[in-house]
């Protein structure tokens, strides 16, 4: 039975997007801060789910109770990547009253009437709860610097209205995990034709995946000048090597537990006299 083992180094360290970062030095088949292999990852995603189930119940309790405590999880990544994923393997694991996901597709028209933190901002997570952008506000400076539909000063504009934004939440008592999986482009080639192969999958085919896929280069230097511009003290940018699913999945779920645990959350201290209550239940 394979052992539990936990990382040698924390995710939040050695993922972090810091100074001199750059994304083509960073391998998608590596395993970064983790010594163990695919049995000890899948044994160590299995052992964390109850803590991150208490430590997410513990933050929707309080925020029950007047806590302006919530959390925000940032996916960013290319097609296939394995966004879904996270959502169902990590993410999963909390209870769903306490768990918003917004997935941002493009744009209707009356979205695009408005100032493009419009949508954004409407999904941001209330107290005491965990939200999940899966996609986000940053397609509106990956897409548009990529194709073209914003000149520079437009993406400089956005940018700064990007830090704006995590600043206020972060004002507001939002802790924000950004993270960015990132996989090559020949292991999305894979990931494709493998879609293609399963009729079960059908379904999550676009042809515009591929359309996308001949701008790679572009975006992968887009995305470069997303972290270079938006990855702040308040809200750091986290490259997650997502060639392996299950390293990027217990390397998100350890982000999320460092950021639950960096809360110092407790249940709430109950509002009455919990001995006569228990009295009067026993007598009733």
């Amino acid at each position: 039975m394979a052992v539990a083992v936990e990382f040698a180094k924390s995710p939040a360290e050695v993922l972090r997007v810091g100074p001199g970062f750059s994304l083509a030095g960073v391998d998608p088949d590596s395993t970064p801060g983790y010594p163990g292999a695919k049995a000890d990852g899948k044994a160590l995603l299995e052992a964390q789910d109850a803590q991150m189930a208490e430590l997410q119940e513990k933050l929707f309790a309080q925020g029950r109770f007047g806590s302006p405590k919530r959390l925000l999880l940032i996916l960013q990544a290319m097609d296939t990547a394995g966004k879904g994923g996270i959502v169902s393997h990590v993410v999963g694991a909390m209870d769903v009253q306490g768990v918003q996901v917004s997935a941002f597709k493009a744009p209707t028209d009356e979205e695009k009437s408005h100032d493009f933190l419009w949508r954004i901002e409407k999904q941001s997570p209330a107290a005491g709860m965990v939200g999940v952008f899966d996609r986000s506000h940053y397609e509106d400076v990956l897409i548009h610097r990529v194709h073209g539909w914003a000149d520079d000063s437009e993406l400089e504009r956005r940018y700064a209205a990007i830090n704006d934004f995590e600043a206020r939440l972060a004002d507001q008592g939002t802790t924000i995990v950004k993270v960015m999986l990132n996989i090559s482009k020949d292991e999305q080639k894979e990931r494709l034709v493998a879609r293609l192969d399963d009729p079960s999958k059908h379904w999550k085919y676009s042809s515009g995946d591929l359309a996308e896929r001949a701008f790679w280069d572009d975006y992968m230097d887009a995305y470069g000048v997303a972290f270079e511009k938006t990855s702040t003290d308040t809200a750091p940018w986290h490259v997650v090597p997502a060639n392996k699913k299950w390293y990027a999945r217990i390397a998100v779920q350890q982000l999320l537990l460092d950021a639950l645990e960096g809360l110092q959350l407790d249940w709430p201290k109950a509002e009455f006299d919990v001995a006569a209550e228990r009295a009067l239940v026993v007598a009733s």
